[in-house]
This record gives structure tokens, C-alpha cells and sequence, in this order.
């Protein structure tokens, strides 16, 4: 009954963007921004199952290749986290939007026992030969019963894509052992740097990217969520500002060769400083950045409530 009352409650709010026919509104029946009208679910089980790494992101594994030694910089991070607050004898993980896997074979290099969930037939097929465990299909019921629990779960760039994300963090508090970490990574849209963007130099709102973005949180916005699910927000950090580079006059917007370009400054820079006596003050750096809102993505880490909150 409760889950028939969310589907149909009324989302009301400022309309602060409209594009190729949604409006984009900051809800206040849901506390952070999203499309309207929500796209229905057999639209998108489609786009995910047979589109987004052919169509969307044709380049995506490719450049996922190129950029590995940057990508596990990245993941190094998320796992020197959690390894610091999980005993070894509790570092298994549930990926759930694995895509390729990247992520997860980063784990088991480190020791941790892995299993992802992801509907791409061709990102399935891509990370199961690097030898990750992969389960084809979307986060339903009949999965998560199937499965066992996890003490970490792993969600990057997944929330801005579901028309019900609070149904689904009630669904991924269900696979996780008490105590848990969640860690969930999304765009920083709407925020600080892109309002300069716009009032300053004229930009329009480049981010929107309806009908795959429906939801665009903010580091409140998205604690918020989390906290209404049943979890306790414990740390956040940034990803690095790519948008800067929008700052600095270098307008990668619809230009790829820009973009590359920027990428692989942003690249080098990642690198290096994690693999220096600068590392720590990397650290220190993206979570100064998470406190004023900037970076161009966000990561969140929370942990698992006794008690599901209502």
C-alpha cells in the first residue's frame, strides 16, 4: 500500500528548466530536482538494455580502456575508504549498475569478493571477460531475493537515471548487512560553478540530458535521500571540477576533441597526486570541495541504519 501511495503522489515545484518537452522542477514532494513527465519504465528498461553502450555511449569501453590507469586512481579511493571502516573478513561488495566491470575487478585485485548487476547485454558481456560476476538485468524484487547479503554497495551514476529512487535505496537497504557502506557517486548538477556559468558567461543548462538524467541532485538533496531511506551519511568528497575548465575559457561543450583534451589534463593531474607525498591533501582538497558544493561529481558514503527509517 505504501509503495501504491508514492507511485501516485503529486510532484509539485519550480520549474527551473524545460527541454525537448520535460520540465525540470525542484519537487518538494520528492526534495531534490527532477523531469517531468517521469519516463515510463518499459521505455527505459529498453534504452538500458539495448541502447546505452551502442547508441548513447558508443565510445564507452574504448575509452574506458584508455583511461584505466586514471579510472582506478579513481576506484582506488572508494576502496581505501571502505577498507579502512571493514574488517578483511567483511569486504564483499554488490555493484548494482556495474556496466563493464571495470569497477569491480579493481576489487578483486584488492582482495574483496565481488558481484555486479547490470542490464546492458554488452557491458555484461564485456565485464564478465575480465572474470567479474555479473547478473543481467535491472535491481527488481525477484533479483534481490535471490541474492545474499553484502557489506558494501556500490551505486555510481545510477541515481539520476531511475524514475523511483527511493523505493530503489529501500530495495539496496534490504541486500546489506547491518552496518553496511553504501558508496553513491552522481552528477553535481545545478550547482555553484554551473550557476556562474550561466549568469556570468552564458551558458545554457549543457547538463539536462532527459529522458536518460531524470533526477539532478545536490550533496544536501541527495543526503537527504539517503537519510530518509535508512541510512546515516558518514563522508563526502568530489570528483574532480571539470567545469573549471568551462571557467578558464576552455568550452568543451559539444566539442570532443576539447573535451579529450581537458580529460586528460584532469587526467595527469588525478595521477600524480594520488601517487605522491600530495596525496592526502588530494583527499583533504575534493572534500573541501564537497563542502561548498563544487566538483563535477559527488561522492556520498553512508552506512546502514538498525532501523529503516519511515
Amino acid at each position: 500500500m505504501r509503495q501504491a501511495f508514492r507511485l501516485q503522489e503529486v510532484h509539485r515545484g519550480e520549474v527551473l528548466d524545460r527541454i525537448n518537452g520535460y520540465d525540470v522542477i525542484s519537487c518538494r514532494t520528492c526534495g531534490f530536482v527532477h523531469i517531468m513527465p517521469i519516463p515510463d519504465r518499459g521505455e527505459l528498461e529498453r534504452i538500458y538494455r539495448e541502447e546505452y553502450y551502442t547508441e548513447t555511449k558508443p565510445l564507452y569501453m574504448e575509452r574506458l580502456e584508455e583511461d584505466m590507469e586514471w579510472w582506478n586512481t579513481v576506484y582506488d579511493d572508494r576502496y581505501e575508504f571502505m577498507e579502512a571502516l571493514l574488517p578483511e573478513a567483511c569486504r564483499t561488495i554488490l555493484d548494482i549498475g556495474c556496466g563493464p566491470g571495470a569497477f569491480l575487478k579493481r576489487g578483486m585485485e584488492r582482495g574483496w569478493r565481488v558481484c555486479g548487476i547490470e542490464p546492458s547485454r554488452t557491458a555484461v558481456r564485456y565485464a564478465r571477460r575480465l572474470g567479474v560476476d555479473v547478473i543481467e538485468g535491472f535491481f527488481t524484487e525477484k533479483i534481490r531475493k535471490g541474492l545474499c547479503r553484502f557489506h558494501a554497495v556500490h551505486l555510481s551514476e545510477v541515481l539520476e537515471h531511475l524514475p523511483h529512487p527511493e523505493e530503489f535505496l529501500r530495495g539496496v537497504r534490504d541486500v546489506m548487512e547491518e552496518g553496511g557502506l553504501i558508496c553513491c557517486v552522481v552528477p553535481n548538477d545545478y550547482s555553484p560553478v554551473q550557476k556562474i556559468l550561466r549568469e556570468k558567461l552564458g551558458f545554457k543548462p549543457y547538463w539536462l540530458a532527459p529522458p536518460h538524467h531524470i533526477n539532478y541532485f545536490s550533496f544536501s538533496s541527495l543526503e537527504g535521500l539517503l537519510e530518509r531511506t535508512g541510512f546515516r551519511v558518514i563522508h563526502r568528497t568530489a570528483m574532480f571540477p571539470m567545469d573549471f575548465f568551462l571557467l578558464m575559457g576552455e568550452n568543451y561543450v559539444g566539442d570532443d576533441a576539447t573535451g579529450r583534451h581537458c580529460h586528460g589534463m584532469r587526467k595527469r593531474l588525478d595521477i600524480l597526486l594520488a601517487d605522491s607525498e600530495l596525496k592526502e591533501f588530494r583527499k583533504a582538497l575534493y572534500s573541501l570541495m564537497a563542502r561548498y558544493g563544487v566538483g563535477r561529481e559527488m561522492v556520498i558514503y553512508a552506512r546502514k541504519h538498525r532501523e529503516q527509517l519511515r
